[in-house]
């Protein structure tokens, strides 16, 4: 780290409070509505090319985690907001620029797919108006999976603003991940190769994809490696590579092995997710991560302006309610981003 940064960190906010509310949701409603969400809707995909390549038991493994994934993540949405009937407040208006908004109606489209598809599969009941549910629950699932990234990097919790660019896809590759290998232990082995595939390859581009995150050089990204999320992401880590190369090398033949190296895989997706959420909070509670970038955007701007021989923005607007602004302060820490 430079002096100059060094130099700029030695400052305190007005009366020593924190600059950003501290996010209020709690880390098992949130982190655990983010990562079963994500375990849905990649079940789901799972699921539908299961029916599709005749593979019966991985079909309908697939299909009761989706159900049973996406039942817990809306047990959990509901207990944070406290009444159901916040949510179909949510359904009253459709606003494409609002992640809440958006979430709420791919929830709402999404259930319906995924509990017709397994109900028909696990009935032996309407078995085309099953097929096309599960194609339904395959291409909405896809949303389920990343939309909740979007969902909290659209605050100013600096830690999830910054990383917006990758979040999404560090999401996509977990849940991806996390679907492949509850499918790889609990579906029959015969049938399970492609549950094994979908594990191995998102954990490789979950683990890859969040080391990037981790260092992407924002200021606000130390968090990840600090603390209790320094902790859960460490041990996130040793799960996903040990399930992966357990599934790799020895889950094809033993099924203890499978069992056992796609519950790691699972449980190092769900430690990602919490770790992630614990980063956020933890980046609300210094207000280095808010104001050091709002200095460095401003000098910025004022050597351009000296450069140009124009006038340099005010301060509030160089610091930044923009996209491009991790230390949004005029926004809440939760923001729009109170989960649909």
């Amino acid at each position: 780290m430079s002096p100059r940064r060094e130099r700029r960190e030695e400052f305190t906010s007005y009366y020593g409070r924190p600059i950003l509310k501290e996010p209020t949701w709690e880390a098992l409603d949130i982190a655990g509505y983010i990562f079963a969400g994500g375990l849905a809707g990649a079940s789901s995909i799972l699921a539908a090319g299961a029916q599709h390549s005749g593979r019966p038991g991985l079909e309908r493994t697939a299909k009761l985690t989706a159900l049973t994934a996406i039942s817990a993540s809306v047990v959990a949405l509901v207990h944070d907001l406290g009444r159901p009937e916040r949510f179909v407040n949510m359904l009253r208006v459709a606003k494409p620029t609002s992640p809440m908004s958006v979430g709420s109606w791919i929830l709402s489209a999404y259930g319906p797919f995924a509990g017709a598809s397994a109900a028909a599969n696990l009935l032996g009941i309407f078995p085309r108006a099953g097929k096309a549910a599960g194609i339904g629950a395959g291409i909405t699932g896809s949303a389920v999976a990343t939309y909740t990234a979007v969902l909290i990097a659209d605050t100013a919790v600096p830690t999830w603003h910054d990383a917006h660019g990758r979040l999404p896809f560090v999401f996509a590759s977990s849940a991806a991940a996390s679907a492949g290998g509850v499918a790889a232990a609990l579906a029959p082995l015969a049938e399970s190769a492609p549950a094994r595939r979908m594990a191995v390859v998102g954990a490789a581009l979950e683990t890859a994809l969040s080391v990037a995150m981790e260092r992407s050089g924002h200021l606000s990204a130390e968090t990840f490696h600090q603390g209790r999320a320094g902790k859960l992401l460490r041990l996130s880590k040793a799960c996903t590579v040990g399930g992966a190369v357990g599934l790799a090398l020895g889950g094809r033949s033993s099924r203890v092995v499978s069992v056992l190296g796609g519950a790691a895989v699972a449980a190092g997706s769900a430690l990602l997710r919490f770790g992630v959420f614990e980063a956020g909070r933890a980046s609300t509670r210094d207000p280095k991560y808010v104001v050091v970038p709002q200095r460095e955007r401003l000098d910025a701007e004022r050597q351009a302006s000296a450069r140009t021989g124009t006038e340099p923005r005010a301060v509030g607007e160089a610091a930044g309610t923009t996209a491009d602004g991790a230390g949004a302060a005029s926004k809440t820490a939760a923001g729009e981003a109170q989960p649909a």
